[in-house]
């Protein structure tokens, strides 16, 4: 499989991270996959989430699937909030699915919705 990007440096912070990575123009949404196939995730393109489909959409460019690598650099991208979401749990739930990967959790298939 060829990957369409290099992973970047992370910053401390967040916002930075994003202006560092690919835009999600004609993305409605990532669909998260198990290993049969299932649907277990979705992250739709609409504000309030589209920080986090940047992130898993790079992640996909740079990693191909959500693995345990994968999942580790996102948590440093996602700078701030990672903190954030181990001190609460559920306040972020696609960090919190990054921390599950990163500890062990099976790996995840990230696939595109065209809008």
């Amino acid at each position: 499989m060829t990957l369409a990007m290099t992973p970047i440096e992370p910053t401390a912070s967040f916002k930075d991270n994003l202006a560092l990575l690919p835009s999600i123009d004609g993305i409605a949404r990532l669909d998260l996959l198990d290993a049969s196939g299932e649907v277990v995730a979705t992250i739709p393109n609409e504000t309030g989430k589209q920080g986090s489909l940047k992130v898993y959409n790079y992640l996909k460019q740079c990693f191909g699937r959500l693995d345990a690598a994968a999942a580790a650099h996102a948590l440093e991208v996602f700078a701030e909030h990672t903190p954030d979401a181990q001190a609460r749990p559920g306040a972020h739930p696609n960090v919190d699915r990054l921390l599950e990967i990163a500890s062990g959790a099976p790996v995840l298939e990230i696939v595109a919705v065209a809008q």
